[in-house]
């Protein structure tokens, strides 16, 4: 199961390949590209939920390691946006490896393409939300490395001097992480797609005039509101008389746990796959909450068989009660996970239907079906063994 989570991270969509691609490294060559507006890239609402993974308060192993790097992709990501963060090649390669003893855990950041700048941003990010402390005496060391990979050509990627509408569009961008207290409202779900009417003027320190699109639901209304407001706080600069274009904001939510129908289906195929991600990371650290498990059962059963004691017994039944809550909850995050994966499938059958290159995805599709079943399958088995290793009460 490690594996083929190692490899899900890897093969992981860059968060909007396709839907805006991001202009290439040096200046814009034609009348076309120097006027495009451009820096309107999608924004994974996620960030906005960084709180310190709780489930490194208990003995770190590999799994809860793993899992807990994995879940924090979005923020290591939204950290490579900002164009002071990337040099100036179009793949930024991240590598964190981790490493926690007796004494004590770090981690480290390295990668090609990376500035000081994205070094900083990412050590807080993981310092921040994977909090490290020494493993128990006796403890062998737990190591993990983990690879985060962001394309200029797919991941958003801002990028500043093309022309003053893409530079605003790029000032918002940068600034929707400031703006959390917008998307309360939608810690379980993506927020709607949004249509901003901007107005730019010569000589004004910031928009002449910001004005949404009807959204048609009191949620995403409130939302444009608040919006609104944050965009008219933001400078703006413009040498000629007037500029007017819409800015369209995207949202995802990786840690959704409700559909988002209202996305068209491209999107919402790549919505997916961030919450994909986001139940590889669960089922991870599931995973090693087990083992965990296992261990202080497996330790409490030979203290009992070597001294026999009988006030043991209660000892015995609580921890092999946390040890089948335990599988039961790693057996639940494989299930989440594969129905997600099932919900991938479907969707890329449906695009399929309209645009055949989707039939390579459809079977990429099945073959992840197939390994989450299998793990789902391993789970269930070790569950019932868990429940048949408890000690039975005699009547």
């Amino acid at each position: 199961m490690m594996r083929r989570i190692a490899i899900a991270s890897v093969l992981l969509a860059a968060g909007c390949a396709g839907q805006q691609q991001a202009t290439k490294p040096g200046a814009p060559t034609t009348t076309e590209e120097r006027m495009r507006i451009t820096n309107q890239h999608p924004f994974d609402v996620a960030v906005c939920q960084q709180t310190p993974t709780s489930t490194l308060t208990q003995p770190v192993n590999q799994g809860i390691l793993v899992g807990s790097i994995l879940a924090i992709r979005p923020e290591v990501m939204e950290c490579l946006v900002d164009p002071k963060t990337r040099g100036d090649g179009t793949t930024t390669r991240v590598v964190v490896k981790t490493d926690v003893t007796e004494q004590g855990g770090t981690h480290t950041i390295s990668g090609e393409n990376l500035t000081p700048e994205g070094s900083a941003c990412i050590q807080k990010v993981v310092d921040t939300r994977v909090p490290l402390t020494a493993l128990p005496k006796g403890s062998q060391p737990v190591q993990s490395e983990s690879t985060f990979v962001h394309e200029a050509a797919n991941s958003p990627s801002v990028k500043f001097g093309i022309n003053p509408g893409s530079d605003y569009s790029g000032t918002v961008r940068l600034a929707q992480t400031n703006w959390c207290e917008c998307y309360a409202g939608f810690a379980n779900k993506t927020p709607p797609i949004l249509k901003a009417n901007v107005d730019l003027k010569k000589d004004t320190a910031t928009a002449a005039a910001i004005t949404f699109d009807p959204v048609g639901n009191p949620a995403g209304d409130q939302l444009a509101t608040c919006l609104q407001a944050k965009m008219m706080a933001l400078p703006a600069k413009l040498e000629t008389d007037q500029l007017k274009f819409p800015y369209r904001f995207i949202h995802f939510n990786s840690k959704a746990t409700e559909a988002s129908a209202e996305l068209p289906p491209e999107l919402r195929f790549f919505q997916l796959e961030l919450e994909r991600n986001q139940r590889s990371a669960n089922a991870a650290i599931a995973f090693g909450a087990r083992s965990n498990a296992a261990e202080a059962y497996d330790a409490i059963v030979s203290k009992y068989q070597k001294t026999k004691d009988w006030k043991l017994v209660d000892e015995l039944k609580s921890k092999c009660q946390a040890l089948v809550n335990s599988a039961q909850g790693w057996v639940n995050a494989i299930d989440a996970q594969l129905k997600v994966d099932q919900a991938t499938l479907a969707l890329a059958q449906e695009l399929k239907a309209k645009d055949a290159a989707w039939g390579d995805v459809e079977t990429k599709s099945q073959e992840v079906i197939a390994g989450t079943q299998q793990d789902l399958a391993n789970a269930q088995k070790r569950l019932e063994a868990d429940q048949g290793a408890c000690p039975k009460e005699r009547k």
